[in-house]
């Protein structure tokens, strides 16, 4: 619980409100403006703006964290914190990659009001464990199993919250995860900056 808080706060916090502007910058014009400075598009319409108020939620994750590393009686060692921090990391990227995704359609459809509902179903999808959705029977692919592959292969959600969690207690036992989470990240963060190209090319100007 305290993984997920986390990420999702610094997504929240750095990510969201500037996505979820992309599709008003649009409309009004606001994007032109954003295309003639002399940096990185989409470094600047990913962080031109921070969610104070999501700082709170973070600071209360980190101690969640603490209260539940405390209670459990083991203390994480160094190697145990810099793959927590690293998979956190990845985590953030992740959530990112397909939220900038989602938002680059915007420049084909105007607005993009579903971003939050996106984000929410998402979220929440992500709180579970992939070995909730383990098949009961062995001569059949069971719906459960198919959920299970999509979203830890090809869409890691089950992976990217319940990896770091397990990795700072100490119980990860299967790294095939962790680098199938990592790569398929890493080819995510591609993508999304593939896609995020693709709109502005296809972007027509308000003064046009």
């Amino acid at each position: 619980m305290a993984t997920g808080m986390l990420i999702n706060s610094i997504v929240e916090a750095f990510f969201m409100p500037n996505c979820a502007e992309f599709s008003e910058k649009i409309r009004t014009g606001k994007l032109d403006f954003a295309l003639t400075k002399p940096i990185d598009t989409q470094f600047l319409i990913s962080l031109e703006k921070v969610n104070l108020a999501m700082i709170s939620q973070l600071l209360m994750s980190l101690a969640l964290l603490g209260r539940s590393l405390y209670r459990i009686g083991d203390v994480p060692t160094v190697s145990q914190v810099g793959l927590y921090i690293l998979y956190v990391t990845i985590g953030v990227m992740f959530f990112y990659s397909l939220m900038i995704a989602t938002a680059s359609t915007s420049v084909m459809f105007g607005r993009n009001q579903g971003l939050y509902d996106f984000w929410f179903y998402i979220t929440v999808f992500a709180r579970y464990p992939r070995s909730i959705y383990d098949g009961k029977s062995a001569d059949s692919v069971e719906p459960g199993e198919a959920i299970q592959f999509l979203f830890s292969y090809i869409i890691p959600i089950l992976l990217v919250v319940t990896i770091p969690a397990q990795i700072i207690v100490g119980r990860m036992t299967d790294w095939k995860f962790a680098s199938v989470c990592l790569i398929v990240t890493l080819f995510g963060m591609l993508s999304a900056r593939t896609i995020f190209h693709w709109s502005l090319n296809h972007y027509r100007s308000a003064s046009s």
